[in-house]
């Protein structure tokens, strides 16, 4: 363990998220262990859309696994690669498709999370834009150019696309409130972007354009996203999205396979090459993907594309198709990341270590009495209970941790996604077969 001191900030915002149980935003590289073979096929990944092309990953994993932590692991490689990211969490008001809007808040997450590499917590669209905006002055002012002509004709091959003309519009909108200190206009064009209007009305009053960003143009206005990145400078667009099991709960049978044919549609485009400077991470467990009547394999198409490598067997691994199983962390990786949260708790600094080795051996020896080995498959209680341990003794100088340590009771997590689902509704509309027949 190296001495490197870890600044407060970073400690603070480590301990109390693991502590509350939720994936902290920064510093998890003082944290990782173990599946290096998985974070090595994303590397792989950000730099083929780095170079132009595209890629999708399912990332499958148990419950309290750590699906979470190594989407934020994986973000925040990419900003160091200088790819921008969005994220979200699917959830009964956010979906790939809909007919109620649900898709279009998806979209409005996926941007207000926009994150670069000096932006990481998100909020970064306007940023964008405005790098953009930057460029093309830089451009039209080392050629002798107008500036207006420059921004033309660099968002010229965005008008071909779907979408691409109202989109290029928009950013012109900017760019002549950039221009002519116009705050309301910049506003609007951002606020367009972030598919914040609701109605072409709206939009078409503020901004001049036909069209806004709805249920139906979502995968399209990535595409175009992830081109427009790369036009400000930025080496391609990284979209992650978790708690895709919130999919495989949808009671409706056509609204399920409706999110499905989305979820087709994107492996299609970045598996054929078709969208350039763009990747998708979807996070979800075993049941969202391998359930035969309500996960992905229920819908022919895509079992077919994510079929496993029927070779990678008998201990052989493949991290090269779109599907990926995060492996359970070992005891031994557990026993490292136990020494980080020791490290991290002091600071960096050695000296300060409130456990020693032989106290980690019998806190582990503790949770596998009380859980089984739940504790390091599934290690988020154990992670909090841990911290909370190290709390109590940094607060509580010359207290023995031999002594509250039987206090001490992880409770094995229950997984809610095994809980007994609502009946199938085929032949009964539910919220998205209604949306259908409005008018």
């Amino acid at each position: 363990m190296t001495s490197t001191a870890i600044r407060p900030r970073e400690r603070d915002a480590l301990l109390q998220s693991l502590r509350a149980g939720v994936v902290p935003r920064i510093g998890q590289r003082h944290i990782q262990v173990g599946r290096e073979p998985e974070v090595k096929a994303l590397v792989t990944d950000i730099d083929r859309i780095s170079d132009g092309g595209s890629a999708v990953r399912f990332v499958i994993g148990e419950f309290g696994a750590g699906k979470t932590f190594f989407l934020h692991l994986v973000r925040s490689v990419a900003m160091e690669k200088k790819l921008v990211t969005a994220h979200a969490d699917l959830n009964p008001d956010r979906r790939l498709h809909s007919s109620g809007g649900q898709a279009r808040s998806l979209y409005a997450e996926l941007m207000r999370n926009l994150a670069t590499r000096a932006k990481p917590d998100g909020g970064a669209l306007s940023s964008v834009v405005e790098r953009f905006v930057s460029t093309a002055l830089a451009e039209a002012q080392q050629s002798g150019t107008d500036p207006s002509q420059v921004i033309r004709a660099r968002l010229a091959h965005l008008s071909e696309m779907t979408g691409g003309y109202d989109f290029a519009e928009v950013v012109g909108a900017y760019w002549r409130g950039h221009d002519s200190g116009d705050e309301q206009l910049k506003s609007a064009a951002v606020r367009w972007l972030r598919a914040e209007y609701a109605t072409k009305t709206e939009a078409r009053s503020a901004l001049g354009v036909r069209t806004i960003i709805d249920d139906t143009t979502v995968h399209d206005h990535l595409k175009l996203m992830s081109r427009f990145v790369r036009l400000a400078g930025y080496d391609g667009l990284l979209v992650c999205l978790d708690e895709m099991v919130n999919l495989y709960k949808l009671a409706s049978t056509q609204a399920r396979n409706s999110n499905y044919e989305q979820i087709l549609r994107i492996l299609n485009d970045t598996l054929q090459g078709t969208a350039a400077h763009l990747g998708f991470v979807f996070g979800g467990t075993p049941e969202f993907l391998a359930d035969s009547r309500r996960g992905l394999f229920s819908y022919p198409a895509l079992q077919s594309r994510l079929a496993e490598n029927s070779f990678a067997a008998v201990g052989l691994v493949d991290y090269s198709g779109p599907v990926l199983r995060l492996a359970a962390l070992t005891q031994e990786d557990l026993y490292v990341l136990l020494t980080k949260l020791r490290h991290v708790q002091a600071g960096g600094d050695t000296s300060r270590y409130l456990l020693a080795d032989d106290a980690l051996t019998a806190f582990m020896y503790h949770c596998a009495n009380r859980i089984g080995e739940a504790y390091f498959r599934t290690p988020r209680t154990t992670i909090k209970a841990f911290c909370d341990l190290l709390a109590v003794l940094e607060q509580n100088p010359g207290v023995d941790w031999r002594q509250i340590l039987p206090s001490v009771e992880p409770v094995s997590e229950a997984n809610p996604d095994l809980a007994p689902l609502d009946e199938e509704t085929d032949g009964r509309p539910g919220d998205d077969d209604l949306a259908s027949f409005r008018l």
